[in-house]
């Protein structure tokens, strides 16, 4: 019994890991479990996972995501937008000869490679046992008590935030750290980069073909080609294809949900937008538009990670029969987020 919640969702970790925990299945990530990263680590080869962070270009993906706009900082007179090759000569003194340049960034946290926190997607289920639905997060954290916004000073400090996550932010995975053993699934070797769904018996198919073993406490990653795509359009996606390509997890195979809980991964991330279809699930009644993310992030705590690059990795990892690797993944230490860019390392 927690402060919180009365019940818990059916097959949901709430309270496993305490009843003020807001990890999630990142507290698998154990010393044990970075050792076992580091003995993959036999060539000391590194692959950057992220895209560039204004790709994919434009919002044909997401109409609420933009890409990142830079622009310089105020100078020492507040004057906006004009500290950018600034002439210390000019400026300040004769004598000097520095040239300097400040930016600031409008940067959208999900618009390209991401973490998804355990605040992004809640779902409306009876935590108090009363018969009446509220909004909650992963371990019955409260929308609007615990997840603040829209509202004026949400963060409450003055800073202008219309929004803040007071639990379940991603500063407590950066501050945990993300490092650990990674697995790949290729995916897109075995299937191709055509859009249609990928149930269970197709994943074990898969891993059964590459000899991929997949144990509690692992980072799961799947490559399906998406992220390749995107590149390819070099910032201006076909507005089409963009939600017709590469594979995508079946979330409505009961098996394949059963499979990532009894699992027990630590994390999962793809190269593609959202790991499983979006508005694709043929569930009836009142029934959650993503059964993956509703799965991982309501109620077992797992964070998922979208739009990673994996080609190369993937690449290498076949040419060198192997599917395992050291992850150091990290989100922003920014507080209160639903999610965040990072820029991955695998190290093999």
């Amino acid at each position: 019994m927690t402060k919180r919640w009365k019940q818990r969702p059916p097959g949901s970790t709430w309270g496993e890991f305490g009843e003020d925990d807001e990890l999630g299945r990142i507290n698998l990530l154990t010393p044990e479990k970075v050792l076992q990263g580091v003995r993959e680590v036999e060539h000391g080869i590194t692959f950057g996972l992220s895209l560039p962070l204004d790709y994919p270009g434009g919002t044909a993906l997401n109409q609420r995501r933009y890409p990142p706009i830079l622009r310089p900082t105020e100078d020492l007179q507040h004057k906006q937008d004009v500290f950018y090759n600034i002439k210390a000569s000019e400026h300040f003194s004769p004598d000097l000869i520095d040239v300097w340049s400040d930016d600031v960034v409008t940067l959208w946290l999900q618009y390209s490679t991401q973490w998804d926190s355990l605040a992004h997607q809640g779902a409306e289920f009876d935590a108090d046992g009363d018969g009446v639905a509220e909004p909650v997060y992963y371990n019955g954290f409260r929308a609007d008590t615990d997840i603040v916004g829209p509202q004026e000073d949400a963060k409450g400090d003055g800073s202008g935030s219309v929004g803040f996550a007071r639990h379940l932010g991603l500063e407590h995975m950066a501050q945990h750290g993300v490092q650990g053993r990674g697995v790949l699934i290729d995916i897109a070797h075995h299937l191709g980069t055509g859009y249609q769904p990928v149930n269970f018996e197709q994943l074990q198919e898969i891993m059964t073909a590459d000899n991929v073993v997949v144990e509690p406490g692992d980072i799961l990653l799947l490559h399906t080609g998406f992220a390749t795509q995107v590149l390819a359009w070099e910032k201006n996606p076909d507005p089409v294809a963009i939600h017709q390509t590469a594979a995508y997890l079946d979330a409505d195979d009961p098996a394949l949900l059963d499979w990532i809980a009894e699992s027990q991964i630590s994390a999962i991330a793809s190269d593609n937008y959202a790991i499983e279809g979006v508005g694709v699930t043929q569930a009836q009644g009142p029934h959650t538009l993503l059964p993956l993310h509703h799965l991982c992030l309501f109620k077992l705590g797992v964070p998922m990670g979208e739009l990673w690059y994996l080609h190369d990795l993937a690449a290498w990892l076949r040419e060198h029969n192997r599917s395992r690797f050291l992850l150091t993944a990290p989100p922003l230490n920014l507080p209160g987020t639903q999610g965040s860019p990072l820029t991955p390392v695998a190290t093999v």
